[in-house]
């Protein structure tokens, strides 16, 4: 093997070592982000609690909820508008949604909150938004989400402003095979259509 071909295998072998690498971060990108959104609470992100909060400050702090469903023929709102807690105090809400469309259908929920800084002290115990939901043709489920404001919102400064936080979550379908060809049959632990269910 002459010199020049020595230097074009090795010219082959580094770019093809720089395509394989770029496309494996392009793979690590998105969870890489998406943990560094759940660590940092960048965007409005909120935080998964181990437990319920244990110390409850006298800093009062009103709760907004919003919901919007995209692209999935769902009717989706919160149970409630708004309720009032103080920061570290337990709350729960609900929201509710309806299947309109004559077909099982299974969406999934993104979710932040307003103002975008506070993401990091928003703590959520349990919701719905952590697994997908499977709704039934007209059928309607309640829907819950526990949480709590992390009293060490108290020792950042900058949020001394934040009165108010608004929740908002976004349905998205989640396309399934049998779900895409109306093949999905009504199990019998469901709740008939037009009445309603809750989610644990």
């Amino acid at each position: 093997m002459t010199e020049a071909a020595r230097k074009n295998r090795r010219v082959g072998v580094v770019l093809c070592s720089v395509v394989v690498g770029m496309v494996g971060m392009s793979y690590a990108a998105v969870p890489l982000y998406d943990l560094f959104c759940r660590v940092t609470g960048y965007a409005g992100t909120t935080q998964v609690a181990a437990g319920r909060s244990e110390t409850v400050t006298s800093r009062p702090m009103k709760i907004r909820f919003d919901a919007m469903a995209n692209n999935i023929d769902w009717a989706f709102q919160p149970a409630q508008r708004q309720i009032e807690l103080k920061v570290g105090e337990n709350g729960l809400a609900f929201y509710r949604a309806t299947n309109r469309s004559d077909r099982p259908l299974t969406g999934t929920a993104t979710f932040n909150v307003t103002p975008l800084k506070v993401g990091a002290y928003f703590s959520k115990v349990e919701c719905f938004c952590f697994t997908e939901q499977t709704l039934q043709p007209g059928e309607t489920v309640e829907m819950p989400v526990a949480f709590f404001v992390d009293p060490e919102i108290a020792d950042d400064p900058n949020l001394n402003d934040v009165k108010t936080i608004t929740l908002s979550y976004t349905f998205f379908p989640v396309e399934k095979k049998n779900q895409d060809k109306g093949e999905q049959k009504v199990s019998a632990n469901v709740s008939p259509s037009g009445e309603t269910r809750s989610i644990q």
